[in-house]
């Protein structure tokens, strides 16, 4: 698995457009508002030209790429925090991702309505985090009177979560997400156990004209300048394009990039964003049966992600035999950099590198 990404926007704004073109899932795109009522769910395999190599040079039986899942979410509006529109049933959606996408309108088409009638992506990016921020401080509150009983009990820990608690209401009550308040122990565990929305990693989906698609407009420079004094990312996607990609075959979508003078995807850009801001990394492991790509988290050592393989794999872990991407590369197959003295017998306080090839042996 990659990353399960929530794709959140105002209606109109061309979420779905977008989500049916990266997933390929066909969910219903139309001009006007909530025509997404339930949230589609879409998988999706992660690009990778390491993944392509390894299948090149072993010819396997089986070949299983890494995987994003997409849900893409209604339409929200202003309100939904209090059942405005839909209602906010679609917010508690958005929990089970590990990351958001928030597409954001930057196109002037007078035949697409715009719910609020005029283009204004500041506007709608203050609506739909406000509504976010509305939604987790309805939750803190909530737990606020719970914890405000078990401090009565007089424990430091109640006390502990009491205060973290109070803290987090006041942070949200000032219009600030969750992931900007200083954290300790007691508040990244209130986070936690509350799945605050705006404790998510979040990036931003620029969704313009096809003119616009390699150097944006004054819409995007006045997004990337806001997503920047947040230290947010942005991506620009033209949803069009990415609907006549997804129609193609490898070699023509190349052939199309490079007229449009796009170095990669969309796709490729909302992975790729997706991968940095969660800290995600990729493993493989290689031979004749099976050519497979595992997600992992930076920073892992090697029993930790042969456990993402099997949890057995990771209680016996022995040791790892290990190549980088790179070496494998450079002499084109494993026996060859073995014989250059490349692979390497890592153990259980190895960190796992972006690209590594491992064979983990293991107690049974």
């Amino acid at each position: 698995m990659g990353f399960k990404c929530g794709i959140v926007g105002l209606p109109n704004v061309g979420k779905s457009t977008i989500f049916n073109a990266i997933t390929n899932a066909g969910a219903e795109s139309a001009n006007y508002p909530f025509c997404t009522i339930n949230p589609n769910v879409g998988m999706v395999s992660v690009p990778d030209k390491r993944l392509d190599t390894l299948v090149k040079a072993y010819n396997p039986k089986s070949i299983v790429p890494a995987v994003t899942q997409f849900v893409d979410i209604a339409g929200l509006v202003k309100g939904a925090s209090q059942g405005e529109g839909l209602g906010n049933q679609f917010l508690t959606h958005i929990r089970e991702c590990e990351a958001i996408m928030e597409v954001v309108r930057c196109f002037d088409d007078e035949n697409i309505i715009h719910v609020h009638e005029v283009v204004n992506p500041l506007r709608d990016v203050e609506i739909i985090e406000t509504e976010l921020i509305l939604k987790d401080l309805e939750s803190v509150e909530k737990r606020l009177a719970q914890e405000t009983k078990n401090a009565r009990i007089g424990t430091a820990k109640a006390k502990e979560k009491l205060s973290a608690c109070e803290a987090l209401a006041k942070h949200l009550g000032t219009g600030k997400p969750a992931r900007e308040i200083e954290k300790n122990e007691a508040t990244e565990e209130l986070i936690f156990e509350l799945a605050l929305l705006t404790a998510k990693p979040i990036f931003y989906c620029a969704n313009v004209s096809e003119s616009d698609v390699i150097k944006g407009n004054a819409y995007t420079e006045q997004l990337k300048k806001y997503a920047d004094e947040r230290k947010q990312d942005m991506v620009i996607i033209c949803g069009k394009v990415e609907e006549e990609l997804a129609e193609m075959e490898q070699a023509e979508k190349t052939e199309f990039l490079k007229e449009l003078g796009m170095a990669e995807s969309g796709l490729d850009q909302v992975i790729k964003k997706g991968y940095g801001i969660l800290g995600l990394r990729t493993f493989f492991t290689a031979g004749e049966k099976e050519v497979r790509a595992w997600t992992f988290h930076k920073g892992w050592k090697a029993p930790a992600c042969a456990g993402v393989i099997h949890t057995d794999f990771e209680k016996g872990f022995i040791r790892a035999e290990t190549l980088s991407y790179s070496d494998f590369e450079k002499y084109g197959s494993l026996n060859a950099a073995k014989d250059a003295g490349h692979l390497r017998t890592e153990g259980k306080d190895y960190e796992v590198q972006d690209g590594d090839i491992m064979l983990f042996l293991f107690n049974s």
